[in-house]
């Protein structure tokens, strides 16, 4: 684990983002952000009272905060540049501008225009407020990548069953957002699963699409919904490593993937694994994580067009310091 983390932050480093934190007296957030900044990983704007962020920071002993850009909600010089660009981007839902100007006081809208506005290049939030908030100015400002109409949420697994995935290391999707995909958001959960294997594990994604079935054993609608999905991932992009439908074992160990699936590349050598539904994805990687000991890093927001994450409200000072690397990698993958 340690290793890849290492890996993760390397990379961040020789490339510095400019990532937001719209919580910017938030606690652990500041933290981390001092720990972030100290080493150089990137460049980071904490939203926040400046007063109120320079007072935290001198409490808790956080030497480094000042090396940040800190913006005020209440009063930065480009407050009505913003609103007016809201104002733009929303005025077919009916936004006036005094309601743009309002809402460009709150930070996770402000975040998400400084990224929109070239300004910003990702967002991490979350300490403090639910998904839905976090995720509403993104899907409002940023919105999805080209060809992408969901957003899904990928868990990167770091097990001790080095003979599976990669060094026993898996990226799983969707664990976090679309409860019951269809083929077409199956297929999207797919190329954006792999796409956050390359950027931020550094991955060459072998994606199995799981299911109970595998190859035909079962007839069932669902599982009729995972073949769709692996024709429309393939038009999506021709290039992926992609195979399905898989059942678990078949996906992961290469003697019942030879049997089961004889003649796939993907079989018995799968290092991104989709799930059906958010209800399987969720349950399979707490139990994964509970009884296999393994250590579980995400979710990771993908399909917004330039990336901003969500934390849980329950994080650790490490799971914010980490998912700042992340994101920052994330961001250099946006810019290719």
């Amino acid at each position: 684990m340690q290793r890849l983390i290492e890996e993760i932050v390397a990379r961040a480093k020789s490339n510095r983002q400019r990532i937001v934190l719209p919580e910017g007296t938030e606690e652990r957030t500041l933290k981390a952000a001092n720990q972030v900044l100290t080493e150089g990983i990137a460049d980071l704007i904490l939203l926040g009272n400046p007063s109120e962020i320079h007072s935290c920071a001198k409490e808790w002993g956080l030497g480094n905060i000042e090396k940040a850009t800190i913006i005020d909600p209440e009063d930065h010089p480009k407050k009505e540049e913003y609103a007016r660009l809201l104002c733009e981007l929303r005025k077919k839902k009916g936004m006036t501008l005094d309601e743009a100007r309002q809402l460009v006081t709150n930070p996770l809208y402000l975040g998400c225009l400084m990224i929109k506005s070239g300004d910003a290049d990702g967002q991490l939030a979350g300490a403090r407020n639910t998904t839905g908030d976090v995720l509403r100015p993104a899907l409002q400002i940023i919105k999805t990548m080209p060809g992408i109409t969901c957003v899904s949420g990928a868990m990167i697994m770091l097990t001790h069953a080095p003979e599976y995935g990669y060094n026993g290391i898996l990226v799983m999707g969707d664990v976090a957002v679309t409860p019951v995909p269809d083929a077409e958001q199956l297929a999207q959960i797919a190329v954006c699963t792999a796409h956050t294997a390359r950027a931020v594990v550094g991955l060459n994604p072998k994606v199995a699409l799981l299911s109970f079935s595998t190859k035909g054993s079962a007839k069932h609608e669902v599982v009729d919904k995972v073949i769709d999905a692996l024709r429309i991932a393939k038009e999506m992009d021709p290039n992926l490593a992609i195979d399905g439908e898989l059942q678990a074992d078949a996906a992961l160990v290469p003697e019942v993937g030879a049997s089961k699936a004889p003649g796939s590349a993907i079989a018995g050598q799968a290092n991104v694994l989709i799930v059906p539904s958010l209800e399987v994805g969720n349950i399979s990687y707490k139990l994964v994580q509970r009884l296999g000991h393994a250590d579980a890093v995400g979710p990771i927001l993908q399909g917004i067009a330039r990336p901003v994450n969500d934390l849980s409200r329950g994080c650790s000072i490490e799971d914010v310091y980490r998912m700042i690397a992340i994101t920052a990698n994330q961001a250099i993958a946006a810019k290719k």
